[in-house]
């Protein structure tokens, strides 16, 4: 048992890069569930299965009562959730429970923070919960800056003016590719069809 906690605690400190990328308390938090914690199937180990685990039972007939050995695995799905602190989808194998919890949590986020280090009894679980709880103590520590409706109404001018520039940019780029000039070479072509039609009507006059 010692072992698998020990082996549990290595992985997790090569994951985050050492005990530097730790918030405050959290080795002695993970030193604290870790070992006790109750051996669990090791495809729960790559997913947040938020206690929900292989079970083991009978399964009874009908007709004499005679218990077959069976067992009893939960539903896991991947999914692809929005994470607002790491700022990217996280791809992670979920149980339909932990999907719910997630849901009235409000988000990954939220299920991560509030969910204490002893009921994290997956290895993922545990590197996402130590992962987000140091980037919200860093956002925590962060000065927060606001503007004046002036330079907002300046920023929002200048986005517009990048997006028209970008898009002047795109449509310069396919007329030098597909050989188009724009309105004068259409002058051009209707300049040339009326001298055609003065050649045409010269000739039939002749």
């Amino acid at each position: 048992m010692a072992f698998r906690g020990k082996e549990m605690m290595n992985k997790l400190m090569k994951k985050l890069g050492g005990e530097n990328n730790l918030a405050a308390g959290v080795k002695e938090e993970l030193n604290r569930c870790i070992p006790d914690r109750n051996l669990v199937m090791a495809r729960a180990q790559r997913g947040l299965f938020a206690g929900r685990h292989i079970r083991f039972g009978n399964q009874v007939s009908q007709d004499g009562g005679n218990k077959s050995p069976r067992s009893w695995k939960p539903n896991v799905q991947e999914k692809r959730l929005f994470s607002y602190i790491l700022d990217r989808h996280i791809r992670v194998k979920l149980t339909t429970h932990a999907l719910r919890c997630i849901d009235k949590a409000g988000g990954i986020d939220e299920y991560l923070l509030r969910t204490p280090y002893q009921k994290m009894d997956t290895q993922i679980g545990l590197f996402l919960k130590v992962k987000i709880d140091k980037l919200y103590q860093d956002l925590g520590q962060m000065e927060v800056v606001f503007f004046s409706p002036e330079d907002e109404t300046k920023f929002d001018q200048g986005f517009k003016d990048l997006k028209i520039a970008e898009r002047d940019a795109r449509r310069d780029a396919r007329r030098r590719i597909y050989g188009w000039s724009g309105p004068k070479q259409i002058e051009q072509g209707k300049a040339d069809d009326e001298e055609a039609d003065v050649h045409e009507q010269l000739a039939v006059n002749s």
